[in-house]
């Protein structure tokens, strides 16, 4: 779990680095109800010490899953859209009510956590815990109504991701896992989770590689560079157009690497503790935690040959 202890500490640094003035008001109760003390319904709030991944998931669970429902089924025909780091990078009005309705959520059961957010929610808590959100992970997918988009939360306690979840629900499935307890998927309202093993893979010539590309175009150039090099020497590459669910896909051994340039902690925060868990090495190119640079996950049989790789091309 180091890599993913040092990403939550980058990510703990983003928190405050972001932080405007404003953030000083918004140190107060985090919705008028709550208090320092406790809970708005005179429920005590659990202290940092008995906190548990378990129960901090099955929240993230519930949460995600209900938000993906809200998304799949509220779809407007016509999305408003906006644009944020360059004209191909949108942002929906469904992204950003789903953010309110996932931070709405979480504080009416936890009220002094912390919490970012892709679309620029962001608090600091004092409960110990931060909440790390992308309301629509694939939002080019879902403006086109292609399937693969998610609701992807984490959670950290104390500067370490402990519990993830992605939920696809045009796709019908959830991914999520907490720190020991390893990862699971379910497939359907009714289906019992099973147990996620990532690939054995030994080989890269017969590895299939998921990847991503960024939105600004001297990225995507290098990016497109780094493909002409990746693709002759593996099985083949495949491009989802959600870091979540391509995190996901190793961790369910659908393929059996994925590597991205520029993620952001929203990216790949609980999609890595999901790769993790199911016994994938996740990590940037030279073994050092996951973030801004290139983020690999990859079966462990061909991580060396795929980082030499990477790194050989200039990723």
């Amino acid at each position: 779990m180091r890599d993913l202890r040092v990403a939550a500490m980058m990510l703990a640094g983003y928190l405050f680095a972001q932080a405007k003035p404003e953030c000083e008001a918004m140190a107060m109760p985090l919705t008028p109800q709550s208090s320092a003390s406790g809970r708005s319904d005179g429920r005590e709030v659990p202290s940092r010490d008995t906190v548990h991944p378990h129960d901090l998931l099955t929240l993230g669970r519930a949460v995600a899953h209900e938000t993906g429902q809200f998304l799949l089924h509220n779809r407007p025909q016509i999305l408003q859209t906006e644009t944020k780091s360059s004209p191909t990078d949108v942002v929906t009005e469904m992204d950003q009510a789903a953010e309110k309705r996932i931070i709405s959520a979480i504080l009416k059961e936890r009220p002094l956590d912390g919490y970012l957010g892709e679309e620029g929610a962001l608090q600091p808590g004092s409960s110990g815990v931060t909440w790390i959100i992308d309301p629509i992970d694939g939002t080019t997918n879902f403006l086109y109504r292609i399937p693969m988009w998610a609701v992807s939360i984490a959670a950290a306690i104390d500067g370490e991701v402990v519990a993830g979840v992605v939920d696809a629900p045009a796709l019908g499935v959830q991914y999520f896992g907490h720190h020991g307890g390893g990862a699971w998927t379910v497939c359907g309202p009714d289906a019992q989770p099973t147990v996620l093993i990532c690939s054995s893979a030994s080989e890269l010539s017969q590895s299939l590689v998921a990847t991503g590309f960024g939105y600004d175009i001297a990225q995507r150039e290098k990016q497109a560079h780094v493909v002409t090099h990746v693709l002759p020497r593996v099985r083949d590459l495949r491009r989802a157009g959600a870091a979540s669910i391509d995190l996901c896909w190793v961790a369910a051994g659908l393929v059996d690497a994925y590597y991205e340039n520029g993620l952001q902690p929203w990216d790949f925060a609980a999609g890595a503790l999901i790769a993790q868990e199911a016994g994938a090495h996740v990590s940037d190119l030279h073994g050092g935690p996951p973030g801004s640079g290139t983020t690999i996950a990859v079966a462990p049989g061909i991580r060396k040959a795929l980082q030499e790789l990477l790194i050989g091309c200039g990723a």
